[in-house]
């Protein structure tokens, strides 16, 4: 048996290998909930949505996000509408109050849809009301993602990190508090990052499918450490629960270069080194590493060396059997 953690586009590549390497009743996937927005009424969990995509056979892979081949009909009109009607378009807060009423999974995070900032596929959209109905029958985020699963046949046990909200929030440079969505989505990564606040993760809690899949080995697939892997460290008792269990992280650096993404920006942000040596930093529960053959970072726990990018699932399984072999070196 196996975990991996989720976040961003780094692990869900990696699960492409993961199940060549381990058998897929084995894996388990626990995926960041931090990200997630609701936007005109409906529940959006992005990283949890890419790896059931992924795992469905359906993820857009040019963009690892939403449905391959997805008209957005709905979202055009949005669009149109709000033109025409001449309201402002861009991310649309709901007021103060709005933000902590309602549904309380949404708390913080809580967008109009408006001209939607995100562009939010027709088929994809069929999974955000699915998922946000369901949860307004009573069933947890767990039970939801569970049913979700069985829609698209997935062969993995996925988990959200929590059926507790929490939020990734940005303070920039700028003074401004803004979503991760927001910064990362409507803004391009802009302005600066002066810190990043994961709002309600000390109020929240790992569902107890969590806690028994953290009992087994763990692997940080090359996510980014602050946005992706940061909110689920930041709910009491994770990173215990990873500090008693064999725990191999993938870096998402070759030393002080960054393969994709906000990692680097977003780690400089909060005080840490953008390099596979931050990484380890922010990992210290990590009993092993795998680093790219080209990544100079010399580590004093175990390291197994390979070609770290993935491009495909050829790559993915070479980079899941390094992360095996890690794994058994240190279990």
């Amino acid at each position: 048996m196996v975990t991996f953690l989720a976040g961003g586009t780094g692990t869900p590549k990696l699960l492409d290998g993961a199940t060549r390497v381990w058998d897929s009743e084995q894996v388990s996937v626990v995926a960041n909930t931090g990200d997630d927005v609701e936007l005109g009424g409906h529940l959006v969990c992005p990283d949890v949505d890419t790896v059931l995509f992924a795992g469905g056979g359906v993820l857009d892979r040019e963009t690892w996000w939403g449905i391959a081949d997805d008209t957005t009909a709905t979202h055009a009109e949005l669009v149109r509408l709000a033109d025409a009607a001449g309201l402002e378009t861009g991310p649309r807060y709901l007021d103060d109050a709005a933000q902590t009423t309602g549904r309380e999974i949404a708390r913080w995070r809580r967008f109009s849809g408006v001209a939607e900032f995100m562009e939010i596929g027709d088929r994809d959209r069929a999974v955000h009301v699915t998922r946000t109905s369901l949860l307004d029958e009573g069933h947890t985020l767990t039970e939801v993602t569970g049913t979700l699963a069985d829609a698209f046949d997935l062969d993995v046990d996925l988990l959200p990190m929590s059926d507790d909200p929490v939020a990734t929030l940005i303070h920039t440079e700028a003074g401004e508090t803004i979503h991760f969505q927001e910064y990362w989505v409507d803004r391009r990564g802009e302005p600066g990052v002066a810190d990043v606040e994961f709002r309600g993760a000390a109020d929240a809690e790992p569902t107890a499918a969590v806690e028994r899949a953290l009992t087994q080995p763990v692997v940080i697939g090359p996510s980014n450490p602050v946005t992706s892997i940061g909110p689920m460290l930041a709910v009491p008792g994770f990173e215990a629960a990873l500090s008693s269990t064999p725990v191999v992280a993938v870096s998402p650096f070759v030393g002080d270069q960054v393969f994709s993404g906000p990692a680097a920006d977003l780690m400089a942000g909060v005080g840490s080194d953008p390099s596979t040596a931050g990484v380890a930093d922010a990992y210290p529960f990590a009993d092993a590493f795998v680093l790219d053959h080209d990544d100079p970072t010399e580590l004093t726990c175990h390291v197994e060396r390979t070609d770290t990018r993935i491009d495909d699932a050829d790559d993915a399984e070479r980079v899941a059997g390094a992360c095996r072999r890690a794994l058994e070196a240190v279990a």
